[in-house]
């Protein structure tokens, strides 16, 4: 029998003759010119009619069959499915306004230099994990083991850690390790308490698991221990270069911070996220070193390298670190394996500290003219370390009006009041100097000055 619909098919087309003629009944059944119940014609007439192997029909019937838009009855033929048409969504999708404003330079806090030609090691890295087969199955959730085992070792010479692979887990940066440890080792309603100003990534990932978050108030020495309770279950901390004033939890501070965790049961997380960058003594122990059954330590690349790698690690007693990997095995939620491998690549050729030495001579350089340029309006903390200083400001500032003006004059800087919850402070700016190129890094800090001046 005759279809009685115009099927034509493109013999010079890339799409196969039996997906055209599918696509085609598809449409009909979509436009209603075929309706529920419309008799098909044998795969031998439609082939004859449309001058095509049998075959070809065939297959656009299989097709078609498979998906529910036809359907064989026994002795019968092949009909039209009861199929209703969907219409189709609408689109009210308004075109963008195009953006011509120049883009924003950045002096934003966390974010480190990027060169823009391609590193040697960088390249070597990556043709290193070309040259691999990948796994054949599922990888260690904690981590490659050769990774953890280079790290370990990296790890206790760099920040004074004594641990070894059965302590480490690879994570996707210092919040999903947060996250992770969170899940694992928390319930809804207990407190933990984190330094108010303070990071806020670790507050959102506090308050999603349901924890009640205790601000702690933080002098020109870090966190202040004498201000915790009793009934925390965990106190997060940056104890190396606190965040984002910049103060350095000192020894007598650190072993009482450790003293009051061992009397009380609660956790120290130890957020280590730029300690590699100090510029007045060599980087200070990590807090872990004092007692890694009370204290998780998190590390990142994200300062070192870049936060786009998205690699970092969690260091913990062993039995911490075989829940956080029971989790993750239910999960599979951990790094892919390109990632780890070039991060072992780099370890192990030294590229990621032949990176860090050259960043620090960077960044030291520039907290000097940093500190030189805007020294004159306000007083600067935090410069002994890091990828930032905080350039406090006179009580009677809006620093978050002198953000808006730095941004409406083209560099994005971030208020101190933006880091603040519940404990007041001066106003301020936590000004990053890592990022820009160095044109645009001098072109910045002119334009603040320019700001700070009125």
């Amino acid at each position: 029998m005759q279809t009685s619909l115009p099927l034509t098919l493109d013999r010079s087309a890339r799409v196969p003759l039996h997906l055209q003629l599918a696509e085609q009944f598809r449409a009909a059944v979509r436009d209603g010119r075929l309706q529920a119940g419309h008799r098909l014609p044998s795969t031998r007439e439609l082939a004859k009619e449309l001058a095509v192997s049998r075959s070809v029909a065939q297959a656009a019937y299989d097709q078609l069959h498979a998906e529910g838009w036809i359907a064989g009855r026994t002795g019968s033929g092949t009909y039209v499915a009861d199929v209703v048409p969907l219409p189709p969504a609408p689109r009210q999708r308004a075109r963008p306004a195009e953006d011509t404003r120049p883009a924003l330079l950045t002096l934003r806090p966390g974010i480190p230099y990027i060169h823009p030609q391609v590193d040697p090691g960088w390249r070597r890295a990556w043709r290193e994990v070309s040259a691999q087969a990948p796994p054949r199955g599922y990888e260690d959730p904690a981590g490659l083991a050769e990774l953890r085992s280079a790290l370990a070792e990296h790890i206790g010479r760099v920040r004074g850690i004594a641990c070894g692979p059965e302590n480490l887990l690879i994570t996707n940066g210092t919040v999903h390790g947060l996250r992770l440890l969170l899940t694992a080792n928390s319930r809804p309603g207990e407190r933990i308490a984190i330094e108010d100003p303070g990071y806020l990534n670790a507050v959102t990932a506090a308050q999603d698991h349901g924890l009640e978050v205790v601000d702690v108030p933080v002098d020109a020495d870090g966190l202040r221990v004498s201000t915790l309770g009793d009934d925390l279950s965990a106190v997060y901390v940056t104890p190396s270069h606190q965040y984002p004033l910049g103060g350095r939890l000192p020894v007598a501070r650190r072993n009482e911070l450790v003293r009051w965790a061992r009397r009380t049961g609660a956790t120290l997380i130890e957020d280590d996220y730029d300690s590699e960058f100090r510029y007045d003594v060599a980087p200070l122990p990590a807090l872990a070193q004092l007692d890694l059954d009370r204290v998780v330590h998190l590390g990142t690349l994200s300062k070192m390298l870049s936060p786009a790698l998205r690699l970092g690690w969690l260091v913990a007693a062993a039995p911490v670190i075989d829940r956080l990997t029971a989790l993750r095995e239910a999960s599979a939620d951990w790094p892919a394996w390109p990632m780890q491998a070039a991060l072992l690549a780099m370890l192990r050729d030294g590229y990621l500290d032949q990176v860090v030495r050259r960043s620090r001579r960077l960044y030291a350089d520039r907290r000097n003219h940093t500190c030189t340029v805007l020294s004159p309006y306000g007083q600067i903390i935090g410069q002994d370390a890091g990828l930032h200083i905080t350039l406090l400001l006179p009580d009677h500032v809006d620093d978050r009006a002198v953000a808006a003006q730095a941004r409406a004059a083209g560099v994005a800087i971030a208020p101190l009041s933006d880091y603040r919850r519940s404990i007041p402070g001066p106003p301020g700016l936590v000004i990053g100097y890592a990022t820009p190129t160095t044109p645009d890094f001098h072109k910045a800090l002119k334009i603040l000055t320019r700001v700070l001046r009125t």
